[in-house]
């Protein structure tokens, strides 16, 4: 997190995570689509031939506040998936504030979900970040192809964690915008606990993250669009207490 109170901005890091193909570029570009010209920045994009990610997605985003007197800047990166590219996923989650973690849906992905999984925490480890402490989102994608772990099955991961989960089809957009605003909500709730952005720089995080979610063309109050996860979090996390 970067704060500039002069200007009145707080820029945040949140950092796409997952394995290869998983849809972690589609879920930046569903998001770049719908932003506003006065939101988006450019989205940057480095792939292979093979249509894989090779460093990383930037896609930097701008939210002013209904005044327009404070403003957010996001800034979201992805990580590649392929195991060979351990040390560029470290990097990027270098003074990550927040994590997506983009799983694939279909039954035969189990195992690299959780090599991914682990991947994070350990990446994580070694850039001395808490997982336990830090915001993150899961969304299970690529839920309209044949062979997906069922909604009961994935249900019954939820419950048995902090962390929301979230369906998607990302090349549809959907599930897309719900992942971000979460992330985005837990995020901002735990930068304020730790530095009293709310009070230092007089900006209201609820307000921000509804006029985030209002440019990129949403009108439900942001606390609906975090009901639809699957579960994870427990009730409080529409609250605006710490999580």
């Amino acid at each position: 997190m970067q704060l500039d109170f002069a200007a009145r901005e707080v820029t945040i890091k949140l950092v796409y995570y997952g394995p290869a193909l998983s849809g972690k570029t589609t879920n930046l570009a569903a998001l770049h689509g719908r932003a506003g010209p006065e939101a988006r920045g450019r989205l940057m994009t480095l792939e292979t031939q093979d249509d894989r990610t090779l460093f990383f997605d930037l896609l930097p985003l701008t939210f002013r506040s209904k005044d327009g007197d404070a403003s957010l800047r996001i800034k979201l990166y992805t990580v590649p998936g392929q195991p060979i590219h351990a040390a560029t996923r470290r990097l990027v989650l270098q003074g990550a504030d927040g994590v997506a973690l983009i799983a694939d849906s279909r039954v035969s992905e189990t195992q690299r979900n959780a090599e991914a999984f682990l991947d994070l925490r350990q990446n994580l480890r070694d850039n001395g970040i808490d997982l336990a402490r830090l915001p993150l989102v899961i969304q299970f994608n690529k839920r309209d192809l044949p062979d997906v772990r069922s909604d009961e099955e994935l249900v019954r991961l939820a419950v048995r964690g902090k962390e929301p989960v979230f369906r998607a089809i990302a090349t549809r957009g959907v599930g897309v915008v719900e992942t971000f605003v979460c992330l985005l909500w837990l995020t901002w709730r735990s930068l304020d606990q730790s530095h009293q952005l709310s009070r230092k720089l007089q900006i209201d995080g609820e307000e921000l993250v509804t006029g985030a979610a209002r440019q990129l063309g949403i009108t439900t109050p942001f606390r609906d669009l975090i009901a639809v996860r699957m579960g994870g979090a427990g009730a409080d996390l529409a609250s605006g207490g710490a999580p």
